[in-house]
């Protein structure tokens, strides 16, 4: 054994309760080899829930995703749905899962899939259980359209192939937030050890509890989308190719059956791309965020088969990137931020048509997450809707969307930086498919006025004010040194102050969402939600930039975003993003400091 009492009884733990034969394998050998540094990362901590759920390597012990950590979690959420809901066992839960697989540990979305619906079913819990692997925003939609009391997806959306995820969503049809997050967690401490049927997932194939959604959902899905079509006749006859790539993800058929809900001619696929493959064989990277990289097999095809706009959906079809190619041949990735801002306008615009009268406007609203271009704002501003901002993440604006939404008002978008788009209410998240079939008739509409998305996105810029931002990020596996960075900032130059300056830059506002400061309140204190179990500052400049700097919840990442927003009329884009850049190149020297910090930037 490792020498280490409290590691010694994890490992037995694990030993007595684990029944993968792969799994139990290796922690043997482990053991055998005396390999303590790797038992010390196995088992010196639990996962714990963290965005709507837990991610973290496939692989032995509790700080991975396995079956019995499955089982463990599927047991605690069980144990706090019975308490939450008097009908659970009348109303259910959907489960869905994508493609990911790991062969050295017998692991598998589908596997534990089958494992946390086994958990349910053993204690009466009727299931919806995908029969096939599906979009995560399917997921969501069946909780709001059956009415369940919860749904789980098994997926690590674009995370690297040894990774994968279990994604809950509530009765709302929102990612879970505080205070079930909280209840869950401490629900699967509660109930560690597997109950006497939770391993028995041929209960599976037998149980009446057990119903497959698949074709019903899908079907209704793609009715809901069809509402949001608005230019059929034009869909019909447009002289525009698309390319389509799911990274070898879930979304080719979801994407292709959505293109044909809008009388499209089907996208052309990229065929290396199209079908799932848990090992991602073409991209260093699943993550159509990463841009280019990605997306060199979409500009082959489309350069040979004479396309102009690529769409590319992450491996769980719940985010969208968009690629136009250029007058000059070059092709432009849009960023989430300038996709936010066409999407933003374009469903605006079609809400406003059927919508003339300005009385309207009163129940209106659009979100967007806090590091996510303020271009929302400005729209707003001029057409009179309301503009709402949330902390980051889709758990924050399906929530506050579905708030809204109860209250008698009409939400028509939300989005985040991070290429996720809310283009519809029957999903209250991100949602990949609906957003690549309302950009391709945004596209198509646009070719009939001899425009291009790129064009109208400047034509947006010149109404609405320029909004240029930039965001990337430094990798830093260890906490503490994350730690020690932030606190600097809370403490710069040894005082008990924040920095008053970035080199030359003059800072006019502060706010600190872990701490809950901000400098701009009468109150010194944060109207947003605060969090001390992440960091994140947000930094407003004299000059009119805003940078952001925060943590991941779901990857060693230290983030970074910063946009210059001026007014309109006010726009030289050139010195804007001159001026942008100088700033970003003092925020990584003076705050950021990765010689010092020991910090990879995105690019290296």
């Amino acid at each position: 054994m490792a020498g280490n009492d409290e590691l010694d009884r994890a490992i037995l733990q694990w030993l007595e309760w684990d029944k993968n034969p792969k799994t139990l394998a290796e922690v043997r050998q482990l053991n055998c080899d005396g390999n303590i540094e790797q038992l010390q990362e196995c088992f010196g901590s639990r996962m714990k829930f963290g965005t709507a759920g837990i991610r973290s390597t496939m692989g032995p012990g509790f700080s991975r995703m396995n079956d019995l950590t499955i089982i463990q979690t599927t047991q605690g959420l069980c144990r706090c749905l019975e308490k939450s809901f008097s009908d659970v066992k009348a109303r259910g839960v959907v489960i869905g899962f994508d493609a990911r697989a790991h062969s050295p540990s017998g692991s598998s979305s589908q596997r534990f899939a089958r494992l946390a619906a086994t958990v349910l079913i053993s204690q009466g819990i009727p299931v919806h259980l995908f029969s096939q692997i599906t979009p995560t925003p399917l997921v969501p939609f069946t909780v709001s359209q059956l009415k369940l009391c919860a749904g789980i997806m098994v997926t690590a959306s674009h995370n690297p192939k040894q990774d994968n995820g279990y994604k809950v969503y509530w009765d709302n049809g929102a990612q879970i937030v505080a205070p079930y997050d909280q209840e869950i967690a401490q629900a699967v401490d509660e109930n560690l050890e597997p109950w006497s049927e939770s391993w028995n997932d041929k209960l599976v194939d037998c149980s009446s509890l057990i119903k497959d959604p698949y074709e019903k959902m899908k079907s209704k899905y793609l009715e809901c989308l069809q509402k949001h079509c608005f230019h059929r006749d034009i869909n019909k006859e447009t002289k525009l190719k698309f390319v389509h790539t799911s990274v070898h993800g879930v979304g080719h058929e979801f994407i292709q059956a959505a293109f044909a809900s809008f009388d499209f001619t089907p996208p052309l696929a990229v065929p290396e791309q199209k079908d799932p493959d848990p090992e991602f064989p073409t991209v260093k990277y699943p993550n159509p965020e990463e841009g280019k990289d990605v997306l060199t097999l979409s500009f082959a095809l489309a350069d040979k088969e004479g396309a102009t706009v690529i769409l590319a959906n992450d491996p769980d079809a719940d985010r969208l990137a968009v690629a136009e190619k250029q007058e000059s041949g070059e092709w432009k990735v849009f960023s989430g931020n300038e996709l936010g801002a066409l999407l933003g306008w374009w469903i605006f615009t079609c809400w406003k048509r059927q919508n003339p009268e300005s009385s309207c406007l009163k129940n209106v609203y659009m979100l967007s997450s806090t590091v996510s271009s303020k271009i929302l704002r400005a729209i707003a501003l001029k057409e009179g809707f309301h503009f709402e901002e949330t902390l980051t993440g889709f758990k924050w604006m399906g929530n506050r969307a579905k708030d809204l939404i109860d209250k008698g008002n009409t939400v028509l978008f939300a989005f985040e930086e991070a290429i996720g788009y809310m283009s519809t209410e029957f999903v209250l998240d991100k949602d990949g498919v609906s957003a690549a079939a309302i950009v391709a008739e945004s596209a198509s509409y646009l070719a009939t006025k001899n425009t291009t998305l790129s064009q109208q996105l400047r034509a947006i810029y010149e109404e609405y004010g320029y909004h240029l931002s930039k965001a990337s990020y430094f990798i830093c596996h260890d906490p503490g040194t994350i730690d020690r960075l932030f606190q600097n900032l809370r403490n710069y130059n040894g005082k008990s102050e924040y920095p008053k300056t970035c080199g030359k830059f003059e800072i006019s506002d502060i706010r600190d969402l872990t701490t809950g400061y901000d400098s701009s309140q009468p109150d010194k204190k944060a109207v947003l939600p605060t969090s001390k179990n992440s960091h994140m500052i947000t930094f407003t400049f004299k000059n009119g930039c805003v940078a952001t700097m925060r943590t991941s919840g779901t990857e060693p990442k230290i983030k970074y975003y910063a946009e210059f927003c001026a007014p309109p009329g006010n726009s030289d884009p050139e010195k804007l993003k001159e001026e942008l850049n100088d700033l970003v190149n003092a925020l990584v020297e003076h705050f950021f400091q990765p010689d010092k910090n020991g910090l990879t930037s995105q690019s290296t």
